[in-house]
């Protein structure tokens, strides 16, 4: 089937970073109809992750249970997915979990506190170090399981492994009166490395995680708890109307402006995934707008340019509802703003944050679609000069095309072809072809 680069945003052939291409198998009918992912095993070696986690991703996304047989290597999402949809999740997988944040590079490793209910995403290339901070199910999931940790090595149940510890604890000891096991005086442990101690299936630290009632151990409990309770909100927000997703993303682009981390690429990454998790994408630049923009535009918008360009590239939905956005802030300043309105269209142009057919395609429709409709047409009145410098612009370049058009046809006219490569005057003289048949009368020609 091919590879595919890690990073489905970079089309260089080149790219090093290299996984196959996603192949899913529908088994089963009904209600018990289920997607293999056929090559998970090699793709989540590609990526450095176990195969458990884009996985697990899956049925987050897509709502559905998962099952993993390690034994088979048949990783398993209920339900019939298409391969090209659940590649487009591994896309987001990627983007959330494995690329660097700073560098966009996937040579990324997980590092777990389950303590302290935290992932930390460590970066070779780079060096960056740093928690993730998207909140998403999985990441309960990736706490519960590390990625050091073989979950197939720790058994069905892992009741029966602190089963193992305490028959282990009561051959080893004596049991009190109230029940407790106390160590014996002639106990061996001192004997007994502790690297082999350690050896196991790490069903110790699950059996110390779960009767460890200290104060922090109770705090890391309730922390996983809590963050189990916003992965579900998570997954309820698709189901909220649009306004309602437009003000969660509003509540976070405001956090992040007040904390003043806008410029940060990090963040502008964390924006951008939290406006597709909503399905908002092409609408955020209504919001951007709102909160980065007012009677300083001119200034703000060279600012945040960076912001703007990951919302609108090639995006001509964002790029009008950037400009729905920009009428506002003009509404809102109309005394500082109004007769700025063909600057400030020119800056957003020069900056390649607004494409000269969107604006074209604007200027043709007085809306009153963000503002009534006497200030969208007294804005489009204003930002005429700037529209008539824009059609005249692309008038000439056409012209330009067109005479270039017209040279090539004439370098290779008929009467051209005899000499191709040099520049050919635009009037040929009709006897000069006859001159070759009768050389006596080239001098009587030349005298005349």
């Amino acid at each position: 089937m091919g590879s595919l680069n890690v990073n489905r945003n970079v089309s260089d052939a080149f790219y090093r970073y290299k996984m196959p291409r996603l192949m899913a198998k529908v088994e089963g009918k009904g209600n018990g109809i289920k997607t293999v992912i056929v090559n998970m095993v090699e793709i989540a070696k590609a990526l450095c992750r176990p195969p458990t986690y884009p996985t697990k991703y899956f049925g987050c996304e897509l709502g559905a249970q998962t099952q993993f047989d390690f034994k088979n290597d048949r990783f398993i999402v209920n339900g019939s997915h298409d391969a090209a949809k659940l590649q487009d999740l591994l896309d987001g997988f990627i983007r959330r979990f494995v690329l660097c944040p700073e560098c966009d590079n996937p040579e990324t490793s997980l590092i777990i506190s389950q303590k302290k209910g935290t992932i930390t995403q460590a970066c070779k290339a780079c060096g960056y170090h740093g928690p993730i901070e998207i909140n998403h199910k999985l990441n309960t999931f990736i706490l519960k399981n590390p990625p050091d940790v073989n979950p197939a090595a720790q058994g069905a149940s892992l009741t029966e492994g602190k089963r193992g510890r305490r028959s282990k604890k009561q051959q080893n000891g004596e049991t009190n009166g109230d029940g407790r096991v106390s160590p014996r005086s002639d106990s061996n442990d001192t004997d007994v490395p502790n690297s082999e101690r350690d050896v196991g299936d790490n069903s110790e630290e699950d059996s110390e995680w779960a009767v460890d009632v200290s104060e922090e151990a109770v705090r890391a409990r309730m922390q996983d708890l809590t963050d189990g309770a916003k992965g579900m909100t998570i997954s309820d927000d698709l189901e909220k109307s649009e306004k309602e997703r437009m003000d969660i993303f509003y509540g976070l682009m405001k956090r992040r402006r007040d904390e003043g981390s806008l410029e940060n690429p990090t963040t502008h990454r964390e924006l951008l995934a939290e406006a597709e998790r909503l399905e908002i994408r092409s609408k955020a630049p209504l919001v951007l707008a709102e909160l980065l923009f007012d009677q300083q535009i001119n200034t703000q918008v060279k600012k945040h340019r960076l912001l703007l360009l990951r919302f609108t590239h090639e995006d001509s939905k964002a790029q009008k509802c950037l400009i729905g956005g920009i009428e506002q802030v003009i509404g809102l300043h109309q005394d500082a703003l109004l007769p700025k309105v063909p600057l400030i269209f020119k800056l957003f142009y020069d900056l390649d944050i607004l494409d000269e057919k969107v604006i074209l395609e604007w200027a043709t429709k007085v809306s009153k679609k963000y503002v009534w409709r006497e200030l969208s047409q007294e804005i489009h009145n204003k930002a005429e000069p700037f529209i008539k410098w824009l059609r005249e612009a692309e008038e000439e370049e056409s012209d330009s095309e067109e005479e270039e058009d017209d040279d090539v046809e004439i370098q290779y006219d008929d009467r051209a072809k005899a000499s191709p490569l040099k520049e050919q005057p635009k009037k040929v003289q009709p006897a000069a072809p006859k001159v070759v048949d009768d050389g006596e009368d080239d001098l009587d020609i030349d005298a005349i």
